[in-house]
Order: structure tokens, then C-alpha cells, then sequence
């Protein structure tokens, strides 16, 4: 039997604050914008207190999404990688002059706003420590603050996931500043602890939530595909990295009596945009972006994508069959995360070194007309971190243990 959480008297809204550092793609800040929804939505009826919140990212036209109720944005300017290293994405400064500038903004948000619960996407202190000196001052001004690190389910090959947890000194020291990490996955699928990507001495801070797949459309605006004939659906995520399969999907052959819709995504630059769009076979439309894909999805008769967490979600919280040509360089997180969910029936698989049109078009061919029962893996994970947030005000947490972590 599940007990309802105590109610408390006060009337005084819960501050909470989310922060992604937002380099590369739309999947940070989509992530915890899906979880700033759910909290605000159920949150209020756990604790029988209201939320006012602030989402902290580094890219301003995620303003384009819809926001949950009592919260805003907090935009910092916007970085990206270029050969491997973090540089302005816009502004014109010098990366050292750029970090310091975020970090005052990070400052200033975080004691001015003086939140009862962050969330941090990933990095626990952000981009180049940005974050680490906000988050310190934060902790020694208000002890009661819960802090939470969440994690996607796949972090990176483990060998290369173990060693960033030492790039900032023994891990171990974490527990004085975190009090819990979200792992936003099935540990059915993936066990990002098993497999050595979490130090095992920060295990007993790990919660599982499920995927972060159903409600996500909370998130978006639906839309129309534009066209009343069954389409297939293809994205390449934020775009900024998925040049070498779109041009690959816009020459594959598209199935008869279907149309094929071509989602670029918003990084992707005009020149290359206008490329593909010359290059699309019959039958074929290329757009840069398009509201709603969480939808359209359901209604696609297929589905080929890159295996980045949140297309993936997006995929698992439909029926719709699915093929993940997954980035390979420079992380293989998506490649673990593809061979996982094909492991269990959720997925199919083709490498890019496979890669060809022929072989996308001939798997379109057969998977229009077929369906997949994904009901098997937990992925409930947008109500379930809710109901973790709102247990964080009412639990005791590990105290720190003094053993360290083993490098």
C-alpha cells in the first residue's frame, strides 16, 4: 500500500533550482525541464506546499518551450565545444572570461534566489567548476539545502566514466556536498553502478528512477506533421552532431504510400540545412526543427534516430518501431545505451560504420506496418523523481563516510 507523504502546514513555496550546463544538443536542458513539469504538477499535492522555481541553462531559445507553473528561466551565456574544448558559443570572449562571467551569474542566482533543492544535470560543478564555488557558498549559508546530482542511465565507457569522477579529487569528498544521485533509467537495461560507471563507494546515494519517458509531452506544443499521408519520422537530436546520418536519411527510399520527415534539428547551420533539403528523394521533406516531436512519434509508423537520452526516451514512452544509429566519438555513451535497449527487444541497431542509405531504407521497408511492446521497462521515471524530490524533505540521507573512493 503506498502512504501519502505527511502534509506540512506552511503555506511557503518550496524553492528548487535546475541547472544544466547546456554545451552541446538540447538534451540537458529538456531533461530537467521534463522534471521541473512533474514537480510542478505533483509536488504541491505530496507536500501540500507550492513550487517556485528557477531553470538555470546556457541556451536561450529553450525558451520555446513551455514552462511549468511557478517556474522561470535563468539563462547564462552559451558555450559550446570546439576541438575538444569549451568556448563562447556567441559572445566575444575569451573562455577564462566567459566561465568567470557564469560563474558570478551562478552565484548570484543560487544565494540571491537561496534554493531549498537543487537539481544538477550531470556535471556536478558544471562547466570548468563553475559551479563549485556558488554551490560551496550555498551549502555553508544554508545547511539545509538538498542538493541532487541526476545522471542518465549510460555515462560513457566505464573506464572513461570512472576516471572524471577523479578529475576534482577523491569522490568521496562529494558526500559533504550532495545528498543523493538520480540515476534516470531501468537498472534492468542499464546499471551504470554495476558496470563501474558510479564510484562504488557513492552507491548507497543512488536512486533509480526509470526512464524520464512518459509525460514528457508536458514539455512541448503538439504539432501537425503537415501532411495527411502515415510518415516515417528521422531526428538527429539538437543537429549539431548528426550531419553524416541525415545525409544518409535523406537518400534512403522511402516506403510507398509514406512520406518521410527529416528532423535537422536547431544547431544545425543553414548551408547544410539547405544541402539536405536539395539532396531528399522523392518523397522526402527536411525541416530544421519542429515542436512536438514527443507526439509525432506516436503517431510515426517508424522511427530512425540517434541514441542520445532523450530521443531515446522519447522513443520508449511510444510503440513505435525504432532504429538507433547511435555517436560513436567521442563518447560511446550512446552506443552502450543502444546495445542495452536492443538487448531487450526495445530497438534495433545499426552502427555507423554500416551505415549506408540502402540499409535504412531497406530496414523502413519492413518496420512500417509493425509495432513494439516496450511495457516492460520502467518508465515512469517523470512521476518518480517528483515523488523523490518531495522525499527529500522528509528523509534522512547516508551520513558521510570517511573510507575513499578507489581510483
Amino acid at each position: 500500500m503506498q502512504h501519502m507523504l505527511p502534509q506540512v502546514a506552511s503555506a511557503q513555496p518550496v524553492r528548487v533550482v535546475l541547472y544544466s550546463h547546456d554545451s552541446q544538443g538540447l538534451g540537458h536542458v529538456r531533461r530537467n525541464l521534463s522534471i521541473a513539469h512533474h514537480i510542478a504538477r505533483h509536488f504541491p499535492k505530496l507536500t501540500g506546499r507550492p513550487v517556485a522555481g528557477l531553470l538555470v541553462s546556457g541556451l536561450p531559445y529553450a525558451s520555446t518551450f513551455p514552462l511549468p507553473e511557478g517556474f522561470d528561466w535563468v539563462f547564462i551565456p552559451s558555450i559550446h565545444k570546439a576541438e575538444g574544448a569549451y568556448a563562447s558559443r556567441s559572445l566575444n570572449a575569451s573562455t577564462k572570461h566567459l566561465i568567470g562571467l557564469r560563474s558570478q551569474l551562478l552565484h548570484a542566482c543560487l544565494l540571491g534566489f537561496n534554493p531549498d533543492l537543487v537539481i544538477i544535470d550531470r556535471h556536478i560543478f558544471g562547466v570548468m567548476r563553475e559551479l563549485q564555488t556558488p554551490l560551496i557558498t550555498l551549502r555553508q549559508r544554508n545547511p539545509e539545502v538538498r542538493v541532487v546530482l541526476g545522471l542518465r542511465e549510460v555515462l560513457d565507457a566505464p573506464e572513461v566514466a570512472h576516471a572524471e569522477w577523479f578529475k576534482h579529487g577523491d569522490p568521496q569528498n562529494l558526500r559533504h556536498l550532495i545528498d543523493a544521485i538520480w540515476v534516470y533509467g531501468d537498472r534492468k537495461v542499464h546499471n551504470p553502478v554495476a558496470a563501474g560507471e558510479v564510484p562504488e563507494c557513492l552507491a548507497d546515494l543512488v536512486r533509480f528512477t526509470g526512464y524520464l519517458a512518459q509525460g514528457r509531452e508536458l514539455t512541448e506544443v503538439p504539432t501537425d506533421p503537415g501532411h495527411a499521408t502515415p510518415f516515417i519520422l528521422s531526428t538527429a537530436g539538437g543537429g549539431s552532431d548528426g550531419y553524416q546520418l541525415l545525409q544518409t536519411l535523406v537518400r534512403s527510399e522511402v516506403p510507398d504510400g509514406y512520406q518521410h520527415l527529416v528532423v535537422a534539428g536547431p544547431q544545425l547551420n543553414n548551408r547544410k540545412l539547405l544541402k539536405l533539403q536539395a539532396k531528399a528523394v522523392a518523397g522526402t521533406r527536411v525541416v530544421g526543427s519542429l515542436p512536438g516531436l514527443s507526439g509525432l512519434m506516436e503517431q510515426a509508423a517508424a522511427v530512425i534516430s540517434m541514441g542520445g537520452y532523450n530521443s531515446v526516451n522519447e522513443i520508449l514512452a511510444t510503440d513505435t518501431p525504432a532504429l538507433i544509429v547511435p555517436r560513436e566519438t567521442p563518447r560511446t555513451e550512446q552506443l552502450i545505451r543502444a546495445r542495452a535497449l536492443q538487448k531487450v527487444g526495445a530497438v534495433d541497431l545499426l552502427q555507423v560504420e554500416n551505415l549506408t542509405s540502402a540499409l535504412t531504407g531497406a530496414w523502413l521497408a519492413q518496420a512500417v506496418g509493425s509495432r513494439v511492446d516496450r511495457s516492460g521497462i520502467k518508465r515512469n521515471g517523470l512521476t518518480k523523481t517528483a515523488k523523490l524530490a518531495a522525499e527529500t524533505f522528509t528523509i534522512t540521507y547516508p551520513s558521510p563516510q570517511e573510507e575513499a573512493c578507489t581510483a
